[in-house]
C-alpha cells in the first residue's frame, strides 16, 4: 500500500494512492479516529490495514482525487527522527572523516520541526551556512515499539518505507582543529528548518520485502548527482533498527534515515576534503545548493521527492499563507 497526507479544501486527509489518484480513506466512510494520519493508522493495527484495503476496494466515486489535484503534505511527522551517518563505503570515500566514520553508525537527531512535505521550500538561510548540500536516504517507518530488538526480528518493527533528503551545513557539520583533527558538529550542522523534506508516500514493508535492494537517486537542476543501491550500506537496515533500539524504546511512528551514497556536493569541495570519484552517468557538482536550485530525491520503488530551494524571504512568506 502507498500511504499519503494531502490536503484538500484547507483540509489534511491521508490517502491511498493508487496510480496517480489519491483515495480519501475518510471520505470512503473510514473512522476519523483511526485513519487520521498514518500515525493513528499504524496504532489501530492489523484490524486498521484490513479496513483500510477493504476501504480502497470499494471507495465511491467522490473519494478519488487526481494526484496533482490536491497538495501532498509529509506522510508523517515523526515523534523522533533517529539518523545514521557514513553509511555507505562510496560515500565515506569521498568525504573527510572522523575516526569512527565507517566503524559504527553516526547517531544523530532531527525532530518533527525539521520536516517539510513534497514541493515544500529548502531553505538556504546565508546566516546558518553557506555551504548547502543535498542527501537522498532511504527513511525507515516504525510500526512495532520495541527495545534491544534482534537483528532477525528487525524488520518485524518496520511499518514502512519513504524517501528522505537529509539536508545538512556542511560548514556547520565539518570542524578541524589546528592539527588536522577531525570531528562532525551534528547539531547544528543537520537540524534545523526545512532539513527533513520527507515523501512522497509510505510504501508498506509488505511491499517492500527486501529495503537492501532498492534504487536511490538525487538530482539537482536535472543533473544526477547520486545513483545508487541499498546494498551499498554498510549497516542494513535491519541492523540500525538493532543498533538504535539500544538507546531508544523505539515506538509507531519513529522515522529512522539510513544514511546516504556518494555524490554530494561535499566531495568536490577541497576545502573540507572532497574526494569526488567519477562514476558512469554521474555529474559532480561545481557548487552547493542556491535558491532556485530544484532538487529531486528519488527511490525508484516508492517515489520521487521534489523540493525547491528557496530563499529565507520566500520561506516565510510561504509559512504566512
Amino acid at each position: 500500500m502507498r500511504l499519503c497526507m494531502f490536503e484538500i479544501n484547507a483540509t489534511r486527509r491521508l490517502g491511498v494512492v493508487v496510480d496517480e489518484t489519491v483515495i480519501d480513506l475518510v471520505a470512503t466512510g473510514g473512522e476519523t479516529g483511526i485513519f487520521t494520519d498514518v500515525t493513528t493508522l499504524i496504532l489501530g493495527g492489523t484490524a486498521a490495514m484490513d479496513t483500510a484495503c477493504q476501504l480502497v476496494r470499494e471507495a465511491p466515486a467522490s473519494a478519488h482525487h487526481r494526484i496533482d489535484a490536491v497538495r501532498l503534505l509529509p506522510p508523517i511527522m515523526p515523534s523522533t527522527v533517529l539518523c545514521a551517518g557514513s553509511n555507505y563505503h562510496a560515500h565515506n570515500a569521498e568525504k573527510l572523516n572522523t575516526p569512527l566514520s565507517g566503524k559504527e553508525p553516526e547517531f544523530f537527531l532531527k525532530t518533527a520541526d525539521c520536516v517539510i512535505g513534497p514541493n515544500d521550500g529548502i531553505v538556504c538561510d546565508p546566516k546558518l551556512t553557506r555551504k548547502l548540500d543535498a542527501e537522498t536516504e532511504l527513511a525507515i517507518v516504525i510500526g512495532k515499539p520495541g527495545r534491544h530488538i534482534a537483528v532477525e526480528d528487525a524488520l518485524d518493527h518496520v511499518f514502512g518505507y519513504t524517501v528522505a533528503n537529509d539536508v545538512t551545513a556542511r560548514d556547520r557539520q565539518v570542524r578541524q582543529s589546528p592539527d588536522g583533527f577531525t570531528w562532525y558538529e551534528l547539531g547544528r550542522g543537520k537540524a534545523f528548518d526545512s532539513s527533513l523534506p520527507l515523501g512522497p508516500v509510505i510504501v508498506t514493508a509488505d511491499a517492500l520485502p527486501d529495503p537492501q535492494a532498492l534504487t536511490l537517486r538525487t538530482r539537482i537542476n536535472g543533473e544526477l548527482r547520486q545513483q545508487a543501491n541499498t546494498s551499498g550500506m554498510i549497516w542494513t537496515c535491519a541492523e540500525l533498527v538493532h543498533f538504535f533500539s539500544i538507546s531508544f524504546t523505539l515506538k509507531p511512528g519513529m522515522v529512522i534515515l539510513t544514511g546516504t551514497p556518494a555524490g554530494t556536493a561535499w566531495s568536490s569541495d577541497k576545502d573540507l576534503g572532497g574526494n569526488w570519484t567519477p562514476a558512469p552517468g554521474l555529474i559532480p557538482a561545481t557548487r552547493y545548493c542556491l535558491a532556485g536550485d530544484h532538487v529531486e530525491s528519488e527511490i525508484a520503488e516508492i517515489g520521487i521527492l521534489h523540493n525547491t530551494v528557496v530563499s529565507p524571504a520566500d520561506g516565510a512568506a510561504k509559512r504566512r499563507h
